[in-house]
């Protein structure tokens, strides 16, 4: 057995026990915890955080360029997390798990968002409790800080915050390499140059790899990605603050409404696609094929990993550009999280579930589909109606999406690892986080070249093993978020006349605190 089989193994072991054995339900518990403890606040205060978020996008204190070196507007926070978000797993994720878990996977994705929503708002109110500023001035935050300083600050727990924060930071700095920018950039120049194909460039080979060949053209698209990206990390986040809210509304609408015109063509199949999801969500034998059914537990992990995979609630990276936010309450960034979550997921991912499952593509009472590519099974699914004689403009509306997603999703991770690498250099953190930008940008090149999924599955694990210390943080944390919360409503929404809590240093809580009292700031 090569390295690279020994490698494979290794990490699939290491992937089950992280994702299987602990990881999802380590994730739903939390979730669970954080929603009864905040009393089911996606819920009960649903018409809040709909108001704050979604109904305030025409608010200028919300929307408008803050001007700030520090940070960001609130909007353009949430734009830049749903950038890292809303990518590859929302289309071929959302695949991956209806092939591999059927269509009761989807019921996990949305049970495990549902309460994915209460996980996210806690990271977002930690984040910004415990943010503190940089070297350059900007705002600093994630759950390396609040394991450092929340965990970490109990009694005896120092050392343990510390090593967990260490543990976070260099995960997600390796995590980034791989789901956020070669296995991103690999879904990219596979469709595009599939959907946009240029002989003259995919004829010419450079060399093969198993039954995978890697031509000039995947190169050439490689290195036009690369030097965009470069173009826009280099400006740091301002810069990519400024893209992502040009790029993610515009391409969400458009996706959801290609999809919804898929769905309401097939609106006949709408009821029995939803029958299928709930009726094969509790079943421990799936019934897709008969002997060859997918186990019950494959159908929850599924549903719930391919759901954290596209909203990443749990995984404590999106806290990391929330935190750069200009807001002052650490609740109002929370009710973002809840946004976040429910517009990836609850919006984007049903779209495309619904879109496969109504259009035919695959087979709900025998599980067969027309194409076993989880990115290729939505481009059919769009084919089935964007289709004009012989040129099927479903595919080329998927490998544009794909596109952009994944585009967006390679920007934001890469603040993402700047911030975990800028946690781990400490007082080198200037110099180093521009050395790991210029390898960021390079390492496109090399997802444009891959033949193997290696670098997918072990950023996979990565994930998961972020995850993992991030929600020990979170759980521990909870006395906090509570007390967050309930200072918030009780001064928000009862109109009590009580002292705002704010932050972990008494400094900012103190600015902070003085400039909501005197400009009444909601």
């Amino acid at each position: 057995m090569g390295f690279w089989e020994s490698l494979a193994v290794v990490n699939d072991k290491v992937n089950t026990f992280v994702w299987t054995t602990i990881g999802v339900w380590l994730l739903i518990a939390t979730g669970v915890l954080m929603s009864v403890l905040t009393k089911f606040f996606q819920v009960t205060h649903i018409g809040h955080w709909m108001k704050k978020t979604v109904g305030s996008l025409f608010d200028k204190k919300v929307t408008g360029h803050t001007g700030e070196h520090a940070s960001i507007s609130q909007f353009q926070a949430l734009c830049t997390a749903l950038a890292a978000t809303v990518g590859v797993g929302n289309i071929a994720g959302v695949s991956a798990a209806i092939l591999t878990g059927g269509p009761g996977a989807v019921f996990w994705m949305w049970l495990a968002a549902f309460f994915g929503m209460m996980t996210n708002y806690s990271e977002n109110i930690l984040g910004i409790y415990f943010r503190r500023k940089n070297h350059n001035g900007e705002w600093s935050g994630g759950a390396m800080y609040y394991l450092q300083d929340g965990l970490g600050g109990y009694k005896g727990m120092k050392t343990a915050g510390r090593v967990l924060a260490v543990v976070f930071a260099v995960c997600a700095t390796l995590a980034s390499f791989g789901i956020g920018n070669m296995g991103q950039v690999n879904k990219i120049v596979l469709n595009f140059t599939s959907a946009f194909d240029i002989r003259a460039l995919s004829g010419t080979v450079l060399y093969t790899s198993g039954d995978k060949s890697v031509t000039l053209y995947m190169l050439i698209v490689g290195i036009v990605l690369m030097v965009m990206v470069g173009i826009v990390v280099i400006g740091g986040l301002q810069r990519i603050a400024i893209v992502a809210e040009k790029i993610i509304p515009f391409m969400v609408v458009m996706y959801i409404l290609g999809s919804l015109v898929i769905i309401v063509c097939n609106a006949a199949h709408i009821g029995s696609a939803f029958a299928h999801i709930f009726g094969m969500a509790f079943t421990p034998q799936a019934a897709w094929g008969g002997a060859a059914g997918v186990a019950f537990k494959t159908i929850i992990t599924q549903g719930c990993k391919r759901g954290v995979f596209s909203n990443e609630a749990g995984l404590g990276s999106s806290v990391m550009v929330h935190s750069n936010s200009n807001v002052r309450e650490p609740v109002k960034q929370g009710l973002w999280g809840i946004f976040e979550v429910f517009a990836d997921t609850i919006i984007v991912c049903t779209m495309t579930a619904l879109v496969i499952l109504t259009s035919g593509v695959v087979d709900l009472d025998t599980g067969k589909a027309v194409s076993e590519n989880d990115a290729t099974l939505v481009a059919e699914a769009f084919n089935t109606i964007f289709k004009i004689g012989n040129i099927e403009y479903g595919r080329y509306f998927v490998a544009i999406a794909i596109l952009l997603f994944a585009f967006t999703t390679i920007l934001g991770w890469s603040h993402y690892g700047s911030k975990a690498v800028e946690y781990l250099a400490g007082g080198k953190a200037p110099v180093v986080v521009k050395v790991y930008k210029v390898i960021f940008v390079l390492m496109i090149v090399s997802g444009s070249l891959m033949t193997s999924s290696i670098a997918w599955d072990i950023s996979d694990t990565f994930n998961g093993m972020m995850m993992i210390p991030n929600l020990i943080g979170v759980v521990s944390m909870s006395p906090l978020v509570m007390r967050l919360t309930s200072n918030y409503v009780r001064r928000r929404l009862k109109g009590e006349d009580i002292e705002p809590i704010l932050s972990y240093d008494p400094q900012i809580q103190a600015e902070n605190a003085k400039v909501i009292k005197e400009t009444g700031e909601d």
